[in-house]
């Protein structure tokens, strides 16, 4: 979950967050080592006095800074390109979870089992428990199962919205009239919050998003539940 102050990525809760994580340590290591070396050139370059009137051309310098940037390029873009193909990799899917983005809040529908919908509002501040999170708390949790392949479609009804979920790497554009499609695997159980990231009018940051990670057998007794009530 957010806290205070937290410069850093949430914990991951899905393997692509992992592989974001590892992603982005490794562009930040080519990245410090890159502010190393131009950081270590220009001071040797101040503490340089001598100045050659007669240089017009150098040649093997012009190949290096040609080549060198190619190289660190071609380590970047390797690993960017495997996880782009990654994240948008459909495996076969044990549930699909649709999100409809309104102004403003969502709703759900679990089209696999006998068209539960519901809507999920955020929670006012003057009704939030003392262990409650201001402005994340909504009335109805979205329940999913952890450890299977889930298959998320996000769309809206009215303006542009996108349902994001930091810690599980995920933020798919809500387009009126348009249906996007992503895959997720919660790897753990528990609480995971995020909200929407498309500026969509007056109460944009007051349509937050909360994921209720169960196991399998609390889930599908979820679905029995729901499934009576309907």
């Amino acid at each position: 979950m957010p806290t205070w102050a937290n410069l850093s990525f949430q914990n991951s809760a899905s393997p692509i967050m992992e592989q974001l994580i590892f992603f982005h340590d490794h562009a930040m290591m080519i990245l410090t080592m890159v502010v190393m070396l131009v950081l270590y050139l220009m001071w040797t370059l101040m503490e340089n006095k001598q100045i050659n009137r007669n240089l017009l051309e150098g040649n093997v310098i012009e190949i290096i800074w040609t080549i060198t940037p190619a190289i660190i390029l071609f380590f970047i873009a390797i690993p960017s390109l495997r996880l782009l193909y990654l994240i948008d990799e459909i495996s076969n899917p044990y549930i699909t979870l649709k999100s409809v983005g309104h102004q403003w809040y969502w709703s759900y529908e679990y089209t696999d089992f006998n068209k539960i919908e519901f809507d999920s509002y955020m929670i006012s501040s003057n009704e939030n428990q003392v262990d409650s999170f201001r402005l994340l708390n909504v009335d109805n949790h979205t329940i999913l199962p952890s450890n299977v392949y889930i298959r998320m479609m996000v769309t809206a009804t009215d303006v542009l919205h996108s349902w994001a979920m930091p810690s599980l790497g995920i933020k798919v554009d809500a387009t009126p009239g348009r249906l996007n499609q992503t895959s997720t695997m919660i790897n753990r159980t528990g609480l995971f919050f995020g909200q929407c990231s498309e500026i969509c009018g007056t109460n944009h940051s007051f349509m937050p998003i909360t994921i209720e990670s169960v196991p399998i057998k609390s889930f599908l007794n979820w679905i029995k539940s729901m499934s009576e009530d309907i």
